[in-house]
């Protein structure tokens, strides 16, 4: 069986009985980064083989894993934080299984930017979620124009290098509405501003970003 567990996103007490009770199951646990999830696992006394499946490893190990699974081994694939599949390589893995009908059951629990949707009051019957926009300026803009056109909530992640950049670019092609910024959520210095981009840029210019960032447009 290949356990899909969501871990915390910030909040080690975030997770569930049921997810403490597999990756205390399993023979195994993949994760991105051994160190981290070595944090989570020490803090609920889990003593459990990891090893690393991340971005660069992805295929190699993904082949090693599969044949453990063929094996008959029970492995855990967590990530970093939040839900494994979205936006890093458990994509690959999961769909490594389906395609050798390996059986596979998800263990709910925190994802970023439904805790963001939620906390912003804005509309969440039909919503999009558009990841990590591009780097680059012009693309970055282009890609907001298009979803300017979606007749629903937008929702992105940013980082704290470049939110300054993509706030500028928010206010040019959506104009002055109310958006929602989020971040370090679940976190002690949890921080939700409902505000135009105009002001927001205006208060990271005086105290300087940091942390991990939800946009809802």
């Amino acid at each position: 069986m290949l356990y899909i567990v969501a871990t915390p996103i910030g909040n080690l007490q975030d997770i569930t009985l049921r997810a403490v009770e597999v990756l205390k199951s399993v023979d195994l646990i993949a994760c991105e980064d051994t160190r981290h999830t070595k944090i989570l696992l020490n803090h609920y006394g889990i003593s459990k083989p990891t090893t690393s499946f991340f971005q660069h490893n992805r295929f190699i190990k993904g082949e090693y894993l599969l044949n453990l699974l063929k094996e008959g081994k029970h492995i855990a694939l967590v990530s970093d934080a939040g839900t494994p599949g979205i936006l890093d390589p458990g994509y690959n893995l999961i769909n490594l299984a389906i395609k050798n009908n390996i059986e596979l059951t998800f263990i709910p629990g925190p994802t970023a930017f439904i805790s963001a949707l939620v906390l912003s009051g804005k509309p969440a019957h039909e919503f999009y979620f558009a990841g990590f926009l591009p780097n680059k300026k012009i693309s970055r803009k282009n890609k907001l124009r298009a979803l300017a056109k979606l007749k629903c909530t937008v929702l992105c992640y940013e980082s704290c290098h470049r939110i300054l950049a993509t706030l500028e670019d928010i206010q040019e092609v959506f104009g002055e509405r109310e958006i929602v910024v989020a971040r370090e959520l679940t976190k002690k210095f949890e921080e939700v501003i409902r505000a135009t981009p105009q002001i927001i840029l205006a208060k990271f210019k005086q105290t300087k970003p940091r942390g991990e960032f939800v946009l809802v447009i």
